[in-house]
């Protein structure tokens, strides 16, 4: 089990170092740091496949329902979320986003350096965030359980297809309002983002509970809720609303403040009232 552990590992090293390395030169070459969010999320797709290689040569290459479904959930979420940042990476392209650029700025002529080892440790958080996949194609029982999926399963798809669903909506809702010149400097509110400041960031973390709620049904499941954990803490307080949040209030000022008091940050909810306000 171990050397099952270790191998598997290696080769996953081995592939992001690779896929980091190469995205590293082509950002430096374009000069737009941007395309790591593109290859982080593609990358899990291969990733994915690698893992499922490993987990079915130990059956002799018969896949089994659960390492399937669990594996096809990574591909869909990956090819989705990659082809939707290359879009609109592309559609700034010269012009880097601006939390690279800001990066850019602070860390002036030491940026390639610095970006070399940020882009590692990206492919670095790619395995870790893959331990669900791991647990489940190394599962020992796989054999005499394979063939169902389980109740954990059936509820990790549901939560997967769920999270899926609703991050895609998000974000072709924000597409649409902002692709309206009426809308230049205005708060969306549309949709979903009328009950979440992020409604983005919730299905995708919504994604990540489905893998770990899937992956429960193998023993050592539990390591997998490290994923979720991990991403939730990324979201909430590193890069994903502190930065997004500083961003736009200093792009719509009193617009977004207000949107701020009214409007839940991460889960959709209801909206707060004026009474709710000043209680």
């Amino acid at each position: 089990m171990l050397n099952a552990v270790l191998t598997m590992l290696g080769f996953a090293l081995a592939f992001v170092a690779i896929e980091m390395t190469i995205t590293w030169l082509i950002a430096r070459w374009l000069r737009n740091n941007g395309i790591v969010d593109i290859v982080w999320s593609a990358g899990f797709a291969p990733l994915a496949f690698i893992l499922f290689m490993f987990g079915i040569e130990d059956l002799d290459f018969q896949a089994l329902p659960r390492q399937q479904a669990i594996t096809i959930m990574v591909l869909v979420w990956s090819l989705r979320l990659g082809s939707h940042l290359l879009v609109r990476v592309w559609s700034h392209h010269p012009r880097e986003d601006v939390r690279y650029a800001k990066l850019r700025g602070e860390w002036g002529a030491a940026t390639d350096r610095k970006m070399f080892g940020f882009f590692q440790l990206q492919g670095v958080l790619q395995i870790v965030l893959s331990l669900p996949l791991v647990v489940v194609h190394l599962d020992s029982q796989r054999v005499a359980t394979g063939y169902s999926l389980g109740i954990t399963g059936c509820l990790g798809v549901a939560l997967w297809l769920t999270g899926l669903l609703g991050e895609s909506l998000a974000d072709r809702q924000l597409a649409r309002f902002r692709a309206d010149p009426a809308n230049q400097g205005k708060v969306c509110q549309a949709g979903l983002w009328n009950w979440s400041r992020h409604p983005n960031y919730f299905f995708e973390w919504l994604v990540w509970v489905g893998y770990a709620v899937f992956a429960l049904g193998s023993p050592w499941g539990w390591l997998g809720l490290s994923a979720p954990a991990l991403m939730l803490h990324f979201l909430l307080n590193v890069t994903g609303i502190p930065m997004t949040e500083e961003l736009s209030l200093k792009s719509k000022g009193d617009a977004y403040r207000d949107y701020q008091r009214t409007t839940s940050a991460f889960v959709p909810w209801l909206k707060k009232t004026t009474t709710d306000e000043h209680r």
